[in-house]
């Protein structure tokens, strides 16, 4: 099995389920136990200022309390996920997934972007994405998803209702030229 750990994954236009139709998703850890991501493109109608409130973490002067939350997919929708530049050793509860970019569940990073000393570069999202042993490797084989190797500038330098169309530019597609009609060679 050839892991797609930093990887993206790109909605093909065919796929209708709402959690993750039009989604980039970026996948975090892919092993013999399943893998995990979180979507990276769907900002909520929330920002951090409300979320550093309803935690009681302060953060009235962050420089973040603007930053949209986003939905990071449909299970543990009650979990934060941060994704962030940098390493995971500054943080509980972290994971390095390539280098220079790390996901972190713990508290201590939302307190340090509340406080203004977090990450600069970050996507704080609730909920994930999540597959079984073999089951993205079915969705792949019926061409639910496009891959490419994923790059922080488009997670976190290109805008979210632009980074689909980025990541899928790494490999030279318009998504929008594409057909919703899978087929099979």
């Amino acid at each position: 099995m050839q892991s797609l750990k930093h990887h993206f994954l790109m909605a093909m236009p065919h796929l209708e389920d709402p959690n993750f139709a039009g989604s980039l998703i970026y996948l975090c850890d892919h092993d013999h136990n399943g893998c995990m991501g979180v979507i990276a493109n769907r900002p909520m109608d929330i920002t951090l200022d409300a979320l550093f409130e309803q935690l009681s973490l302060g953060g009235d002067d962050s420089p973040h309390r603007n930053a949209p939350v986003y939905y990071g997919g449909p299970m543990h929708k009650d979990r934060g996920f941060i994704l962030h530049m940098g390493d995971s050793q500054a943080w509980d509860s972290s994971i390095q997934v390539e280098d220079g970019i790390a996901l972190t569940t713990s508290m201590d990073i939302l307190q340090a972007l509340a406080d203004g000393t977090g990450p600069e570069h970050f996507l704080v999202c609730l909920g994930c994405a999540g597959w079984d042993v073999g089951q993205l490797e079915e969705e792949l084989k019926e061409n639910a998803w496009l891959t490419v190797e994923g790059q922080g500038s488009v997670l976190f330098d290109t805008p979210p209702a632009e980074r689909l169309a980025a990541a899928a530019g790494i490999l030279g597609v318009d998504l929008n030229l594409m057909t919703r009609n899978a087929g099979h060679a």
